[in-house]
């Protein structure tokens, strides 16, 4: 991953900032944009160079430790302000007009005196889907992307995910509503807006969100984005703006050297893999990816929640990640980056026993190459559910059907434990499935396997070690008293058991969830006669990771995981408009005719 520092752009200028230059857009709003110059001294360097674009929702001017580091090696650096979000002009509605506006945004650098018509982007998260968007509508000008964590579709995986919605984005309109041009300029409004954010999970706990019953009613822009994110509940036309995803937009997405990076447990590790797939199957020049061991907000970090993958699991980001990048396919420097394999991934899990005086377990891992994900030497094995609550890879044997019935109580939901977080005031990364202080919901130190309402699938103690590295896909058929539910499915390493540590641990991989009006497809919703046998097919996250010797793999099948999902009312009703809730008794089915299972890539 390093790169001989002599080959990188050294820093060799001071660096002036120009700050609030105002670029138009087409129509007629202005965007607020910070540009930062090579310098001797206090005057700009005469001539053009590269210039990269970073736009945000999060305020430009936290960007000026990176823009004085790109400037000073010989790029100039615009760091914009999106529509309606600090001292840009116009209205925000999250994501929506990001596909045109960064479209006006690149071209309007690349015009400027100082580029030599070459412009770059990156930035992660919104700073990622926004690169997306304007890839989308293809600018001349636009040369290299670095796309770190961002959306294929946020409708598929991100803001709902097979057919749920996830939670955290409910919390991330408040939370903006209350950093708002409005609140900002309000102290009064300011406060209320702080208030409820900060009491987010009491608003979000009492039913839907309607218009008016909640302080975000004070921003109607982000009411209604809000409001939208729960009632746009198909895949309809409002998921298909550029601003929500690049997937409808493939086609037509500019063929640049773009390098997509994700973690194991960021909340976009499902849409870094698709975009990677897709983009390198129709573009030209060189698509790579880089896939860690991080959560979304610690790319590069070699911890993600309890786990430690020290001491190969982290990464130094500007001179080993972005700048060979931006050199190599802006400034034509030859930093390795053209011949590098395109894909590099970590497996986790190549560590040690659980360790005891702290909560760390010490994982470790390792770097590898590929030429496509998923890599060559990976086989997809069935890992099936067995009415004696094993996990085999051979099928139930044919004989009477077998089942295993629960109840699903919204009331009392399956409580998030880690896993692909972000935006919401809950640690991402792998813990033990175990009731923790650190997440709401449960009983404390209660492993959530204890609970009734939780099916655990597990094998015998591996004898020798097991890799996976690719997809995962839960294929369960199910049953329900209930027209519509849930059904989730959680991948677990099981740690053995230690003098220091006697229950061991049983650490969450990956997991999802599919809703049942969506088995057929996202386009229309089909809701089921109770006691109706259904398949039930849905995609997890995709991981790489080792089970050692001695571990076990388990399975975890609910129908809840709050709050990173919501939860399904068990109505059939209008899904994010029903104000009723009701149990529901879910069944999955494990037997010959019905071989529910979770399809695993296995190595070799």
């Amino acid at each position: 991953m390093a790169t001989s520092a002599s080959q990188l752009s050294a820093p060799e200028y001071d660096v002036i900032l120009a700050p609030n230059v105002r670029a138009p857009l087409h129509d007629g709003v202005k965007l607020a944009t910070d540009i930062y110059l090579p310098a001797r001294g206090c005057d700009r360097v005469p001539g053009r160079f590269p210039a990269l674009l970073i736009r945000t929702p999060y305020n430009k001017e936290g960007s000026r430790g990176v823009g004085e580091f790109y400037a000073r090696r010989g790029y100039v650096l615009a760091a914009q302000d999106v529509r309606g979000r600090y001292q840009s002009e116009g209205e925000f509605y999250g994501f929506r007009d990001e596909g045109p506006d960064g479209y006006d945004a690149v071209e309007w650098v690349a015009a400027q005196s100082w580029c030599d018509g070459k412009v770059g982007t990156f930035g992660a998260s919104y700073c990622a889907a926004v690169q997306s968007a304007l890839a989308s509508f293809n600018p001349p000008h636009l040369a290299a992307m670095i796309v770190q964590f961002g959306p294929s579709s946020y409708f598929h995986s991100a803001m709902r995910q097979n057919g749920a919605l996830e939670m955290r984005f409910l919390v991330y309109a408040f939370s903006m509503a209350a950093s708002s041009k409005e609140a900002l300029a309000d102290p009064v409004l300011r406060q209320a807006l702080e208030h409820a954010s900060a009491h987010v999970w009491d608003y979000l706990h009492a039913g839907p969100i309607r218009k008016g019953t909640t302080p975000l009613r004070l921003v109607p822009s982000y009411e209604q984005w809000a409001i939208d994110l729960q009632t746009h509940v198909t895949y309809d036309e409002h998921w298909k703006h550029a601003g929500f995803g690049p997937r409808p937009h493939y086609d037509r997405h500019a063929d640049v050297p773009t390098l997509y990076i994700g973690g194991w447990y960021d909340t976009y590790t499902r849409s870094t893999v698709e975009n990677f797939i897709a983009l390198r199957a129709r573009q030209k020049r060189p698509v790579h990816l880089l896939m860690g061991p991080w959560t979304h907000g610690g790319a590069g970090v070699p911890e993600a929640g309890d786990l430690s993958f020290l001491p190969d699991g982290g990464a130094r980001w500007e001179p080993d990640i972005q700048l060979p990048w931006f050199d190599q396919w802006l400034k034509g420097r030859d930093t390795g980056r053209a011949a590098a394999a395109p894909v590099r991934y970590f497996v986790m899990g190549a560590g040690t026993e659980p360790v005891a005086a702290d909560t760390v377990v010490r994982c470790g891992g390792e770097w590898r190459e590929a030429q496509a994900w998923p890599p060559a030497g990976t086989t997809l094995k069935p890992f099936f559910l067995h009415p004696d609550s094993t996990l085999r890879t051979t099928a139930p044997a044919a004989g009477a059907d077998s089942e295993t019935t629960f109840l699903f109580d919204p009331a009392n939901p399956v409580p998030t434990i880690g896993g692909n977080l972000s935006a919401m005031p809950l640690p991402a990364g792998g813990f033990d499935q175990r009731g923790d202080r650190r997440f709401p919901g449960g009983v404390l130190d209660l492993p959530l396997s204890a609970r009734a309402d939780v099916l655990s699938f597990v094998t015998e103690p591996l004898e020798a070690d097991l890799e996976i590295v690719g997809p995962v896909r839960a294929q369960l058929f199910v049953s329900s008293t209930a027209p519509d539910t849930d059904f989730t499915a959680k991948l677990i390493d099981v740690w053995p058991t230690t003098r220091d540590r006697p229950t061991g641990a049983a650490i969450g991989i990956t997991d999802s969830i599919g809703r049942l009006r969506f088995r057929d497809g996202y386009e229309s919703e089909k809701l089921a006669t109770p006691g109706e046998i259904c398949e039930l097919s849905f995609e997890l996250y995709p991981t790489a990771c080792r089970f050692r010797k001695g571990h076990r793999i388990r399975v975890d099948i609910s129908s809840s995981n709050y709050p990173r999902f919501d939860l399904n009312p068990n109505t059939g009703g209008p899904l994010g408009q029903d104000l009723r809730r009701r149990t529901a008794e879910n069944t999955v089915h494990h037997s010959a005719k019905h071989p529910s299972c979770l399809v695993l890539s296995v190595v070799g």
